[in-house]
């Protein structure tokens, strides 16, 4: 029987109770497909702050990269809040993704039926369904590029640097070739080539990889066109790869047309198969400890690890159907409606179990 290591980062607010139901969720899926689990707790954010002294110790950089992949929670909260800039939880996410290389960032868009009348999107724009894979690069661009203040003919200014080498945009290109191969074999990129030259040679270095895989079709899209054609034509869509701070604005941009933050996944990867699996949401720390978050997104980030890091799509659309039929009748209180059974985040965990 295979066994995979997995290190759990809860972190902070709800993080620990939607990770405790992914744990659950991932446990009774393992009893199914005949496989294994081994978890390696460590702690990250503000839990890492009161117990280390800083949001990443090295005793969690060491265990993630011991295990086959890594279950993030959500950190911060105000608790927090009086800690220098270079120090506060949101600072162990950068440092995680870079101790790990994970530079290719997953966000899918999906709309599940029973949630379409949560969308702001019309039923006629949406269609039958949504399902839209945004690959952003996670480690390069303006967000790491040098910045820096000075005075300018007598008047304070400020810069920032979008930089990318070739051997960057080529990583992040073949992970959004590679994954629309996996899907509709249609591949849209973004960028801003009529002004920017990193995004000029962002759009030389697709067309010159496209070469090798033939079967995909691709489309280059300038960011303002695709912001506008989310919401008017989103199902035009399938696969869409961009640099990190058009994936950054896009991705939000999308999360909103599925409906509900509470619902949505994400991964970020690196060269290898190990991936850092997390819901798009924050630590809620209004809600914390109240039993009445929503799991679906952490569980739906564990059905992506399955797919992308361990090898068992077969575990991962049992996930992904269970949640699809839970949402039918059960609801926590983020999307409750009426006609449905309002459950708490322990009781969804229970139920999607049930339906695996």
């Amino acid at each position: 029987m295979t066994t995979y290591k997995i290190a759990l980062l809860k972190g902070d607010g709800i993080g620990p109770e939607i990770v405790d139901q992914a744990v659950k969720v991932l446990d009774k899926t393992a009893d199914k497909f005949g496989f294994a689990v081994e978890y390696d707790p460590a702690d990250i954010g503000g839990i890492a702050i009161d117990n280390y002294g800083e949001p990443l110790p090295q005793v969690t950089v060491d265990k993630c990269k011991a295990a086959d992949s890594v279950i993030l929670g959500a950190v911060g909260g105000p608790k927090w809040d009086s800690q220098p800039a270079n120090n506060r939880p949101e600072k162990g996410l950068l440092k995680i993704r870079e101790a790990l290389g994970l530079f290719a960032n997953l966000r899918p868009a999906v709309i599940f039926e029973p949630l379409k009348k949560a969308s702001p999107i019309k039923d006629e724009i949406i269609g039958d369904n949504l399902d839209i894979m945004i690959v952003r690069e996670l480690t390069g661009g303006i967000y790491f590029g040098e910045r820096g203040r000075l005075e300018e003919n007598g008047v304070p200014a400020a810069y920032d640097t979008e930089k990318y080498s070739v051997p960057e945009i080529e990583r992040i290109v073949k992970v959004a070739f590679d994954m629309a191969m996996k899907r509709n074999k249609k591949l849209t990129s973004v960028d801003k080539a009529n002004v920017l030259e990193s995004s000029r040679l962002w759009r030389e270095t697709v067309n010159r990889i496209s070469a090798d895989y033939p079967e995909v079709q691709v489309n280059h899209m300038y960011v303002d066109n695709c912001a506008m054609q989310l919401v008017r034509n989103p199902g035009q869509f399938d696969v869409i790869v961009t640099s990190n701070i058009f994936g950054d604005i896009l991705s939000d941009e999308a999360s909103m047309i599925s409906g509900s933050i509470g619902m949505l996944a994400s991964a970020s990867l690196s060269g290898g198969k190990r991936g850092l699996y997390e819901p798009i949401h924050g630590s809620a720390p209004d809600i914390a400890g109240q039993d009445i978050a929503n799991p679906l997104a952490t569980i739906l980030s564990v059905a992506m690890m399955l797919r992308y890091s361990l090898d068992q799509p077969q575990a991962a659309q049992a996930i992904e159907d269970a949640v699809a039929k839970a949402l039918t009748t059960h609801r926590t209180p983020d999307i409750y409606e009426e006609g449905k059974t309002k459950v708490t985040c322990s009781q969804m965990g229970d139920y999607v179990c049930t339906l695996i």
